[in-house]
């Protein structure tokens, strides 16, 4: 439920800011009018626009300049930083904005409200609140100063400091501010303006956070009234106070009502899962829907709400097709166009609604309206095209949604499906095979289980196997097993005698190795020995375990996968040069300090970004060089009797030399490297794979394979391995990441990838593969999951070393896609 209004809306900053400068700066027509555009382009969320243009205008005012048009351009950096959600960078850009102002003009210039509202706002996004009030509490006093208590601007600081206050706990000091932010947008604005929606709207989350039912229920329906006669019934801020108040019905028990609304936030194609998923499961307990009417809609809601961990690579995808000239071309073209459209017409009037009375043209904004509704049938018809001429594209871009009656056919008869949703304070599964289906509460919210899934991968580092005289840091079996009880003990009925679980994850999920779940409490939570996690109920032991990005991606690869067979056993890619300075394997040994580097965090595309192409020294710097990783494909490629003209190392592991490659041929295609998938991937970054840096970057090679790049490949690849990037990072949020490359190489023909959980020791990495690709050799017909499988269970049973029946050292690696024989 939105309910904060956190950054001071830029055309009230902008205006108040304005009228208040002094007359050398509204001289300064150039750097106005590129304020404008960067302003423009942030208030449209096109923040990769924006970007090189906020970053130029920094560099051009950093030498020679008085401090205010600098500090005002580095608070557009800010913002662009802010709207990626890169906040470890726009902090530090505020702070320096903020600093720079204050020595120009001083404490208490006017130019200094907005950017001090920004750092406040992005502090409270963090749940940095006493940080955040204090610069709240300025701003508030400057604006209230110079344009009068009344002011829009001060209306909107004043509804922060109330959430401020409630987001502290301190409810009764919240009324007050969010009360009188609301008198002032009605007496200033008018009681119909969308502003007003949006204090009544606080407000009511307000009443409803205190249970004060009576109060804020008609608040609710008042902010929906606005928007509906100011913005149409299809708009996303009517679909905002739509589900605030289908979720105010709900909590206070009134599920009847609350149903259809939430249905039509799902007919919209922007139901928020933490409203309709508590609301469609209580429907469906008090008989209020059908069973199998429900379980539809819930399904479409998940897979609609979990679409946008793979939108950064269909987006960069798009952008690289629609440069063709080929049918498909024109069709992506005509797509974003009209998409353009829309959006240049939504935003038209927003800002035409906000205006006085007076002001307003009726006429104009219903043809707008208008133009909208038709734009949303032209787009339907389009994908309707897309799908019968490019099914696999469309099944990348736009994907529709399946329901249980079409995925129960694409199960084998010993499958069984899990599909998992995970909300505020509470997560939900379903459970479907060829013919059952069940779904079933989790006891777990959102937060609960990220910190245990965080508690259940501290014992999988490597190192803690070496030494088991301690216990504290091994991996606990208990835990393992409440983790079972959880996640499949309420649909175990139903899955447990499958021979092989598809996993769909998300939220912290997408981090947790399913098949290290212990589906039997254990005699002890650490064993006293190493050996004793040999004897633990590993789920493996059950059950093979494959994972899916996404529940569309089933019917994808069993639907269109390519059925023909790669000629050549493997080609691979790895030791790339990260530093141009260190050019042998011994050289780079010598560089990263050792032979097993692999200790490194995965960490975000975004981070190495700078302008338009990869900061590559920073990026030499960040990533340690894999020189162990030569063995590891060699050894590989021996096993599997790949040439040593299909195995490139060092400056060889390049994005060119890939890009070149017949990749179409290989069965096996395995990059030892370092993944870039981790962390909410937004703005320009994608998840990546980092291979040799060229010493000039171009179009064609800097140094990073990235998810949209994956995508345009042609493969015929029964296993991608990812092995030494710690693909799954499980300490960092947004691991579904990883989603976005998957299904980039799924649509490029690859049937499955092999990945890591974390740092692989690189001997068990080298045993496990070739294990798994000897087993599927020898018996192709048990299928690449039960192939690692058996792997993982083989080096498990080796009584040899006390060490292989640590789940570090054989647990690393889980199928992400086809795991069966198709």
């Amino acid at each position: 439920m939105t309910h904060r209004r956190l950054a001071l809306a830029a055309g009230l900053a902008l205006a108040i800011t304005t009228s208040l400068a002094t007359p050398g700066l509204a001289q300064k027509a150039d750097l106005a009018a590129q304020g404008a555009r960067i302003n423009a382009l942030n208030q449209a969320g096109k923040y990769a626009e924006a970007l090189p243009l906020a970053q130029a205008m920094v560099a051009s005012l950093e030498k020679g300049n008085d401090g205010r048009e600098l500090s005002a351009a580095l608070n557009n950096l800010g913002q662009v930083y802010a709207g990626q959600g890169r906040d470890d960078l726009a902090e530090p850009i505020y702070k320096r904005a903020i600093a720079l102002m204050e020595k120009s003009l001083g404490l208490d210039t006017t130019l200094i409200a907005p950017e001090l509202n920004n750092l406040a706002a992005l502090y409270q996004r963090q749940g940095r609140f006493t940080e955040a009030e204090p610069l709240f509490q300025r701003a508030l006093a400057i604006y209230q100063k110079a344009a009068g208590p009344e002011h829009p601007a001060v209306a909107t600081v004043l509804n922060n400091i109330g959430q401020v206050d409630r987001d502290l706990n301190r409810d009764a000091d919240a009324e007050a501010p969010i009360k009188r932010s609301l008198a002032i947008r009605e007496k200033v604005l008018g009681p119909d303006h969308p502003d007003v929606a949006r204090s009544l709207n606080n407000l009511a989350g307000l009443y409803e956070h205190q249970q004060r039912y009576a109060n804020a229920e008609p608040l609710y329906r008042r902010a929906l009234a606005i928007r509906e006669r100011a913005l149409g019934p299809d708009h996303p801020d009517v679909v905002t106070s739509t589900s605030n108040l289908a979720y105010f019905l709900y909590v206070s028990g009134r599920t009847a009502d609350a149903l259809p609304l939430a249905e039509r936030t799902l007919r919209s194609g922007r139901a928020q899962l933490r409203v309709v998923l508590p609301i469609l499961f209580s429907a469906r307990q008090q008989q209020l829907l059908s069973d199998d009417k429900a379980l539809d809609e819930a399904l479409a809601a998940i897979q609609r709400g979990t679409q946008s961990s793979a939108a950064s690579a269909v987006n960069k995808l798009a952008v690289r097709l629609a440069a063709g000239s080929d049918r498909l071309a024109e069709l992506v073209r005509k797509e974003q166009d009209l998409a353009a459209e829309a959006e240049a017409l939504d935003k038209a009037i927003i800002t035409a609604v906000s205006k006085q009375a007076a002001q307003r043209d009726v006429a104009a904004e219903q043809r707008s309206r208008a133009r909208i509704a038709a734009i949303a049938s032209e787009r339907a018809g389009l994908q309707k095209t897309l799908a019968v001429e490019f099914p696999d594209y469309a099944s990348l871009s736009n994907p529709l949604p399946l329901g249980v009656k079409d995925i129960q056919p694409l199960l084998s008869a010993d499958e069984a499906m899990t599909i998992y949703s995970v909300v505020d304070k509470q997560g939900y599964v379903i459970a479907i095979t060829r013919e059952g289906v069940d779904w079933k509460e989790i006891p777990l919210g959102a937060d609960a289980l990220a910190q245990k899934v965080s508690a259940f991968r501290k014992g999988l580092d490597v190192g803690k196997a070496h030494d088991a005289s301690g216990k504290s840091g091994l991996f606990d079996l208990a835990l393992a097993n409440e983790l079972y009880v959880a996640l499949l003990g309420p649909v175990e009925a139903l899955t447990k005698d499958t021979r092989s679980l598809l996993v769909v994850p998300s939220a912290a999920l997408t981090a947790l190795p399913f098949h290290l779940l212990v589906t039997e409490k254990p005699q002890a939570a650490i064993p006293d020995k190493l050996e004793g996690y040999r004897n633990a109920a590993w789920l493996l032991r059950r059950q093979a375990v494959s994972v899916l990005p996404s529940v569309i991606s089933l019917k994808s690869l069993r639907a269109f996968a390519r059925k023909d067979q790669g000629v050549k056993p493997m080609t691979g890619f790895g030791d790339p040069v990260f530093n141009p300075a260190a050019e042998g394997p011994a050289d780079r040994r010598a560089a990263s300090g050792k032979v097993a580097a692999r200790s490194i965090a995965t960490i975000a595309y975004t981070d190495f970004w700078r302008g338009a192409g990869v900061d590559r020294a920073r990026l030499a710097q960040a990533l340690p060089q894999l020189p162990d990783t030569a063995d590891e494909l060699n050894a590989v490629a021996r096993d599997v009797g790949a040439g040593d003209v299909d195995i490139h190392l060092g400056r060889d592991a390049s994005e060119t030399t890939l890009k070149r490659a017949a990749l179409a041929q290989y069965s096996i295609i395995y990059f030892a490297t370092h993944g870039l998938v981790a962390g909410d991937v937004k703005g320009l970054g994608e998840p990546s794979l980092a291979l040799s840096i060229p010493d000039q970057p171009t179009e064609l090679d800097d140094g990073l394979l990235t998810a949209s790049e994956v995508a345009q490949l042609k493969l015929n690849a029964d296993w991608v391995v990812l092995s030494a990037c710690n693909t799954i990072a499980g300490d960092k949020p947004g691991a579904e990441a990883l989603s976005g490359l998957a299904r980039s190489f799924f649509y490029a023909g690859a049937r499955a990838l092999l990945v890591s959980h974390w740092a692989v020791d690189s001997e068990a990495a080298t045993r496990l593969t070739t294990s798994t690709f000897a087993l599927l050799k020898n018996e192709p017909g048990i299928g690449r999951a039960q192939a690692l499988r058996r792997a993982m269970l083989t080096y498990l049973d080796d009584a040899s070393s006390p060490r292989n029946a640590y789940p570090a050292m054989w647990g690393p690696f889980a199928l992400i896609g086809e795991g069966d024989v198709r």
